[in-house]
């Protein structure tokens, strides 16, 4: 398990922006990775996304790393954010615009 939280960990740390999620931002596996990858793409950021269907270690990995039962998962700065109802809620609020604004987190490009 310590291998699999060293390379969660080296992604987290080296991406300002990264969800980890079923499938890639050009083909989510599931609505919640899909409306997440729709919110960072409205803000406007670039992200690194983890597919956790392609790496089975991974995708249990990350359930206990971040302690959070589901995915997708957000990082920002390398701070847990949380899944989509979370994304959508902070969005909404204007939380996340601002989240991202505070860590200056760099636009897509």
């Amino acid at each position: 398990m310590a291998d699999v939280n060293e390379r969660i960990s080296d992604i987290i740390n080296s991406n300002d922006v990264v969800l980890f999620m079923k499938g890639t931002p050009l083909f989510p596996q599931c609505g919640f990775s899909s409306r997440a990858v729709a919110i960072l793409d409205h803000l406007g950021v670039g992200f690194e996304s983890v597919d956790v269907l392609q790496d089975m270690e991974i995708r249990q990995g990350i359930k206990t790393y971040s302690d959070w039962p589901t995915i997708p998962q957000l990082y920002v700065k390398g701070e847990m954010v949380g899944g989509s109802d979370i994304m959508m809620e902070m969005f909404e609020a204007g939380e996340l615009q601002q989240l991202m604004a505070e860590k200056q987190v760099a636009r897509a490009g």
